[in-house]
């Protein structure tokens, strides 16, 4: 793939005439999102058409796994391109950090929150978004006071469970467990249109027991959280989880109907790697998973072609290379560079599995290291070195 990259000659047209690419119809959208773009098209310097149209672009983009409506979803907010952060609304701002931080941009984001919260400190969004960025990165008590902030301003729960998720990452896995339980015991969260919020706690309860070693629990907490809402994260989430216990012939029909994104195509190709040979795997489920694994491969080869986003994508390179290419040395390549991102406890486990999947000792104690300076304590991490 490097040596593609190497090699690559940007293609320039023509004429602004001429069609470099077609992008693939917008399926699934709603009547209501279709107004939007008409509406951003008649305002586009109206900021709650922009804001609107920006939301469901890069929520296309997040289920379809396509960065390229994260690019339609920052050209929303283009009239504000050019103008200074100061007289850039707050909410613009917050925006398009929350663009930035899908696309893995995360100083960028950070700068961003920081510049909108400096102007309105008590933007609820622009906190918990702030908090999840410190969080991924590694950066706990900073994340810690985001959610204090948050809790000041926002609703109680939200600051609550910003606290506990980073308790779980720490090991304070009771205190974390409790709380996330007492938020979910709540009446109020009962009623039918906060399904949404259900889900977020469970998910969130179900990662602090996947990481306190509690396998039984997590997968209890998993499956209350499907009944209660389907969510993309949610359900890689869950493939991980049942990926990582053995469950492998689950993965497809949990995904099912999910778009064919990486993340979604890199799930059933590792869930058929792990059951090749297997008696119980049939001939289409087999087809299936090397379809995806071939699907996969090739968009990777097509990625590194661009300049700059092997970082962006080297978490899930680093498990195809693990899991479906039996490539550990490639594997511990990628998820060391993936690292130096980001440092959700995902990453730091495939970093751990690559280590010890090459052999490599030295690897070993970089993923130690990592673990002491960041404080992150994770049963699974700990079971595989």
């Amino acid at each position: 793939m490097a040596a593609l990259a190497a090699h690559a000659v940007p293609r320039v047209p023509a004429s602004d005439d001429e069609v470099v690419e077609t992008l693939p119809v917008v399926a699934g959208w709603s009547s209501q999102q279709h107004r939007l773009r008409r509406e951003l098209a008649q305002r586009p310097k109206d900021e709650a058409t922009a804001i609107a149209a920006a939301s469901a672009y890069l929520e296309l983009a997040r289920e379809q796994g396509d960065a390229r409506y994260a690019g339609y979803a920052m050209g929303a907010l283009q009239a504000w391109e050019t103008a200074p952060p100061a007289q850039t609304p707050p909410a613009v701002l917050v925006m398009r950090a929350t663009i930035a931080q899908f696309l893995h941009d995360f100083d960028g984001a950070e700068a961003t929150l920081k510049v909108a919260l400096a102007r309105r400190p008590n933007d609820a969004q622009a906190w918990i978004t702030l908090a999840t960025i410190l969080r991924v990165r590694g950066r706990y008590n900073e994340s810690d006071a985001a959610c204090r902030s948050l809790g000041r301003v926002g609703p109680a729960l939200y600051g609550v469970a910003c606290l506990a998720e980073n308790a779980g990452l720490r090991g304070n896995h009771d205190d974390a467990r409790q709380a996330l339980q007492a938020l979910l015991a709540e009446p109020a969260l009962r009623d039918a249109d906060k399904a949404g919020t259900r889900q977020w706690l469970l998910t969130s309860l179900a990662e602090v027991e996947e990481l306190a070693g509690r396998q039984a629990e997590a997968d209890a907490a998993y499956r209350k959280a499907v009944a209660a809402q389907r969510s993309g994260y949610l359900l890689l989430a869950y493939s991980d989880y049942l990926q990582r216990v053995g469950r492998h012939a689950e993965i497809p029909r949990l995904l099912a109907d999910e778009a064919r994104s990486d993340a979604v195509l890199l799930r059933l190709a590792i869930a058929g790697a792990a059951a090749r040979g297997k008696s119980a795997q049939g001939a289409q489920s087999a087809q299936t998973a090397h379809d995806a694994a071939e699907e996969l491969r090739q968009r990777f080869e097509a990625a590194a072609l661009r300049p700059g986003t092997t970082a962006l994508h080297a978490r899930e390179e680093a498990m195809f290379a693990l899991d479906v290419q039996n490539d550990p040395k490639r594997a511990l390549e990628l998820a060391r560079l993936n690292v130096r991102l980001q440092r959700e406890p995902i990453d730091l486990l495939v970093f751990a599995r690559a280590a010890s999947a090459a052999n490599d000792s030295a690897a070993r104690g970089e993923v130690k290291a990592l673990m002491q300076q960041i404080g992150l304590k994770d049963a699974r991490v700990d079971a595989t070195l």
